[in-house]
């Protein structure tokens, strides 16, 4: 006899949770979402009979540093013994501290890789699939594999210590800042230098070795890594990094270096000012004032 499946919960319908929330209803699931919005916020009381509950809601940085306070006020409708998986960006170390503070449930996370303009896609067919524990142990274990079972599978899978997850997370991200900010540089030595980008792309494009996702520069008429996630997650991990590894003075050195020439970027281009001052606060733009733009 064919085991039922579980009732799937969704907290947060944007483009991410709506992505995902469609897939498992289009994989045959029951599905419950919450969210803000008039037509969901009815089923908030249902999430507590859901038994795995994915939550996809905001975790900003501000000038005040990284914001994890959305996604503990969902928690306590999660039902006393159901499964709670953050796909939300969490800075290492969260979900043990969410675990703690919320031991009548069981807290995971897993990270979630959708790019906007093919976040359906991506929902269908990950490349990875990581489900974090902050708990080594058999209930946790138990819980994560169910939760595994329940994903479109991916080429990659794996079972881990929520750190390890929430590290991968990132890493993705800040790889593709940090090749934005490296294809920027070697824009302007082209332009510098009178050389066509448009060549050198093409040899990039060719190139086995160089992850070429972000060889464009120019981008949606602006420069710099901009986006609901890169500016708040690059900001988000450089203190962290200065909290945990305050020693380290070149790491800070070069992640702030980094900051430093994307908030230029897009400044000088116009480009995402509003994600900027939410992070930074309004005092980002007083250069882009003194230059009289």
């Amino acid at each position: 006899m064919a085991s039922k499946k579980p009732l799937i919960g969704f907290i947060g319908q944007g483009w991410i949770g709506s992505a995902y929330a469609d897939n498992f209803e289009e994989r045959g699931y029951e599905v419950v979402r919450y969210a803000l919005e008039k037509k969901y916020v009815k089923n908030k009381d249902r999430i507590a009979e859901c038994d795995i509950v994915f939550i996809a809601v905001w975790t900003p940085t501000t000038p005040k540093g990284f914001d994890i306070s959305v996604v503990e006020s969902v928690l306590p409708l999660i039902g006393k013994g159901k499964t709670a998986v953050i796909k939300s960006t969490i800075l290492p170390g969260t979900t043990q501290m969410l675990q703690k503070k919320f031991p009548d449930i069981t807290v995971l996370f897993g990270p979630e890789f959708l790019s906007i303009a093919s976040h359906v896609h991506d929902a269908a067919h990950p490349f990875v699939n990581l489900v974090g524990m902050p708990v080594e142990d058999s209930k946790h274990y138990l819980a994560a594999e169910r939760v595994m079972k329940v994903l479109p599978k991916a080429p990659h899978q794996a079972i881990c210590k929520s750190a390890e997850a929430e590290i991968f997370k990132y890493t993705h991200n800040a790889s593709g800042y940090t090749q934005v900010i490296l294809f920027n540089l070697m824009y302007d030595l082209a332009e510098k230098f009178g050389a066509n980008w448009d060549v050198i792309n093409r040899a990039v494009q060719a190139d086995p070795l160089i992850s070429k996702r972000y060889s464009n520069p120019v981008h949606k008429s602006g420069r710099g890594a901009g986006g609901g996630c890169f500016i708040k997650d690059m900001a988000a991990l450089r203190g962290h990094f200065k909290k945990h590894l305050p020693k380290d003075k070149m790491a800070l050195n070069v992640l702030s270096a980094m900051e430093a020439k994307n908030i230029e970027l897009l400044t000088s281009t116009d480009k995402d000012l509003d994600l900027l001052e939410g992070v930074y606060g309004k005092g980002v733009l007083k250069n882009k004032k003194r230059r009289g733009k």
